[in-house]
């Protein structure tokens, strides 16, 4: 067991479907993500999730056997996942600072012309 908070960015990709659409299969990750009570986010190119290292790695095998359930025969998921041990920081806090970097720097552009 590791004791370990983490940001996970996950992207599911069921292989050999009927249609190249796969937004029905994602959908039903996205109910998944919902039932697990993990903090989620979903965007363009996947999910990115927060919690307990264990549940976040418990919940990527579950999408991929919720997609072998629904009869995709291959299933491949890119991983990224990070953590911190010298301060909490959500995902949305990562993206909060970059941000507030963008705005200060437009802030001191406008001031130089």
């Amino acid at each position: 067991m590791v004791d370990l908070k983490c940001n996970a960015d996950f992207c599911v990709v069921p292989m050999g479907t009927e249609s190249p659409s796969v937004s029905n299969y994602i959908a039903e990750i996205q109910v998944l993500m919902h039932q697990s009570g993990l903090k989620y986010s979903m965007h363009s190119a996947g999910t990115t999730v927060e919690g307990p290292w264990d549940q976040v790695m418990e919940l990527i095998g579950k999408a991929h056997e919720l997609m072998h359930k629904l009869g995709v025969q291959r299933v491949q998921t890119d991983v990224r996942i990070g953590t911190r041990v010298d301060k909490k920081q959500s995902f949305e806090d990562k993206v909060t600072v970059v941000e507030k970097i963008l705005k200060q720097k437009n802030q001191a552009e406008a001031l130089s012309v």
